[in-house]
């Protein structure tokens, strides 16, 4: 159990770059007067405010969304920030922009977006591919994925876009960003395929350089 507990709080296993993220966000959380200067706002981003694509992510409306994004974002980045460093690092400098130009094109109704729930997704999507590619007949990964979806399907459906399910917004005229969870879907699986690719790729350049050195060793 001691060996567990180190292994989950080692110093270099921790997600450095995902705290301090999720750090950021608390810090806007506690400080209400910057929601305005940093929420993705499209009137503002028309007019040159390019901050507002990424800080957006950052700002959660109310507590219950706070939480339930901040908390999954964490665990995620424990989960991939030292097993794929490169990648998830890219990923929360790349996804953010990507989300939020899926949202002006797409959905021009939205003019106010927030919160994590998008990368979340994205990331999710990429574990649960990566982790399904290992073991075909492993359930665990989709099984997450799904009950996040239908999480996201309700909140749409049964609270008609305004919250409901187990996440209550502050703001009554926010609904549910579809678009923005479609984004980080195609993000995650875009990620995860290439990754897959690339890693077909090297395996054959392996190859060679073994059986070469292997028919040289008798040399």
């Amino acid at each position: 159990m001691r060996s567990l507990i180190r292994q989950i709080f080692a110093v270099e296993r921790l997600p450095w770059v995902f705290l301090g993220v999720a750090l950021a966000a608390t810090i806007t959380q506690l400080n209400a007067p910057w929601r305005g200067f940093l929420v993705y706002d499209r009137t503002a981003i028309a007019h040159g405010e390019w901050w507002r694509v990424w800080t957006g992510h950052l700002i959660h409306f109310g507590w219950p969304h706070f939480i339930a994004d901040v908390g999954l974002f964490v665990i995620l980045g424990r989960l991939l920030e030292w097993q794929h460093p490169w990648l998830s690092r890219t990923a929360l400098i790349t996804m953010p922009a990507v989300i939020s130009a899926a949202v002006y094109w797409f959905d021009p109704a939205m003019t106010r977006y927030g919160g994590l729930s998008a990368v979340n997704v994205g990331l999710l999507l990429f574990l649960a591919c990566n982790g399904w590619q290992k073991s075909w007949v492993d359930w665990f990964w989709p099984a997450v994925l799904v009950i996040y979806v239908g999480e996201i399907i309700l909140e749409a459906t049964k609270g008609h876009g305004h919250g409901g399910g187990m996440i209550q917004f502050d703001d009554p005229s926010v609904r549910v960003a579809t678009v923005a969870h479609i984004g980080g879907s195609l993000f995650g699986v875009l990620a995860w395929l290439g990754t897959y690719w690339w890693g077909k790729r090297a395996r054959p350049m392996s190859g060679p350089t073994l059986s070469t050195a292997s028919r040289r060793t008798p040399d």
